[in-house]
């Protein structure tokens, strides 16, 4: 009922004359210490990544941001929210020593998801996929919010801004009038302020202003965040389907399935190379090559089941307990059988056909997927899911900084000069395609002149690093002696 004065009904206003609620950005309070450390973040981030190859300076960018968000939030986390931000630190340190432009790639990305993850911290109300890209997200959103900082700070009375931006220009002015007449004066003083100082074309300080944006936008983001974080989860989420048939029959039919395809890949076990030469007209990589993907697929769609059955299929009596457990549990057993397939037709391919970073990767992947079904099998202890994502997210990018620890490229290269020595083809222009990783593999066991020329392939492409592009790999490769390329 509208309220009434004096008798008579007032009418509310029409929604769309109702006034609007003021957005979050002007609501937030901003800490004191957020533009500051987004400052300094950014300068950090400007002088010192390397944005066209891996280095050092990406470990120390992330240092640095973690170090302004922090102590712009006063140091307010948890043992998960450090646990994240240590995976994202390890995932960026892998450029610090391997060399592969397409492991970074991955690696990249990875940290971002961690990183976001450590600044998220318990489960929100949001799903997996907001938390896994909040960073990001909250960047953006932090613009109105830190632009609002901004012009509360330029307008103090005290005339604090102002006197900043002078003393800012002027050091700029007697470092510009300064290093020139020094570095004039001394050679050695020369040398060094040459390997600080880069080159300041248009192009370079373009960069610089670029990077500066989007790490001081990363740390306004966290701070953000964490200034007015999203509601957390419940524990468990209550909506479930209120019948149990409609995923019992599906999943019985499907482990029934799956139980014969075990057992003829049992047969084919037990019956060796000939039983599958009789059988099927292949040959054991023709055979193996023919069912790996097949079998992924297979891999990923029974995770897409088992993660909606565990979401919403129903649990609240003993029954439908006790029928979860024994279904999932059956389901997820098979599966890790079918995984060992997989990876098994994978490795007699591979000793085929030959190793490449492809048939690596989604040997990693099935493995990670392995591990799922394993988390998944732990779950079904208690019944509580609702861990599980972040565990499969975490699995995955341990996993992917596993693989950088142990040297794909490295590894590659030393399966396929053991398939060499057994007498099967190289493929050294595939070698030569790889980063200076594969450098003390290729020293070490090609003979001459192959060595030399796969060697300056790999290297051709090399230039000098400045210290914040330093990388372990290409710093030792290029003290390694060449010959002549017959």
């Amino acid at each position: 009922m509208p309220p009434a004065h004096g008798g008579v009904a007032i009418a509310a206003p029409p929604v769309l004359l109702q006034p609007l609620p003021p957005p979050k950005s002007a609501t937030v309070p901003l800490p004191p210490a957020v533009l500051p450390a987004a400052a300094v973040a950014g300068i950090a981030g400007a002088l010192l990544l390397p944005i066209d190859r891996p280095g050092i300076g990406w470990l120390l960018v992330a240092l640095a941001v973690a170090v302004a968000v922090t102590v712009a939030n006063r140091g307010r986390f948890t043992w998960t929210n450090a646990a994240w931000g240590l995976l994202a630190l390890a995932l960026l340190s892998v450029g610090t020593f391997r060399a592969s432009g397409w492991l970074f790639a991955l690696c990249v990305p990875a940290a971002v998801v961690a990183g976001s993850l450590a600044v998220v911290g318990a489960r929100t109300v949001h799903s997996v996929l907001y938390d896994m890209v909040a960073l990001p997200l909250e960047a953006l959103r932090a613009i109105p919010w830190a632009g609002r900082g901004l012009g509360r700070f330029a307008g103090r009375r005290d005339g604090v801004a102002r006197r900043i931006a002078l003393a800012v220009l002027g050091a700029a002015v007697l470092v510009a009038v300064f290093v020139p007449l020094l570095a004039s004066a001394d050679a050695a003083f020369a040398a060094v302020v040459t390997a600080v100082i880069p080159d300041l074309s248009p192009a370079v300080v373009v960069r610089w202003c670029l990077v500066f944006v989007v790490v001081a936008l990363l740390v306004a983001g966290a701070c953000y965040f964490l200034a007015a974080p999203a509601e957390k989860a419940k524990k468990e989420s209550p909506e479930r389907t209120k019948y149990g048939l409609e995923w019992t029959v599906p999943l019985v039919v499907l482990i029934v399935l799956f139980s014969v395809f075990v057992a003829v890949r049992l047969v084919v076990l037990f019956g060796g190379t000939e039983y599958v030469l009789r059988t099927s007209g292949l040959t054991s990589a023709e055979y193996a090559r023919s069912g790996f993907w097949q079998l992924c697929a297979v891999t990923v769609l029974t995770l897409a089941i088992v993660a909606a059955a565990l979401r919403w299929a129903p649990n609240t009596t003993k029954a439908d307990r006790l029928r979860q457990r024994v279904l999932l549990g059956a389901l997820s057993a098979l599966t890790l059988v079918l995984v060992g397939s997989a990876l098994s037709r994978m490795g007699t391919y591979q000793e085929a056909y030959g190793f490449t970073v492809l048939r690596l990767l989604v040997e990693v992947c099935e493995l990670w997927f392995g591990a799922v079904f394993v988390l998944v099998l732990v779950s079904l202890v208690r019944l509580r899911s609702s861990w599980l994502p972040r565990a499969a997210i975490g699995t995955a990018a341990v996993a992917l900084f596993g693989l950088a620890v142990l040297d794909p490229e490295r590894l590659i290269t030393d399966a396929n000069l053991d398939r060499a020595a057994a007498g099967k083809p190289l493929d050294h222009r595939y070698l030569a395609g790889f980063s200076a990783d594969v450098v003390p593999v290729v020293e070490a066991r090609l003979p001459e002149p192959l060595r030399t020329c796969v060697l300056r392939q790999v290297l051709a492409g090399d230039s000098a690093d400045g210290w914040p592009a330093w990388n372990l790999a290409r710093a030792s490769a290029r003290d390694v002696p060449l010959g002549h390329c017959g």
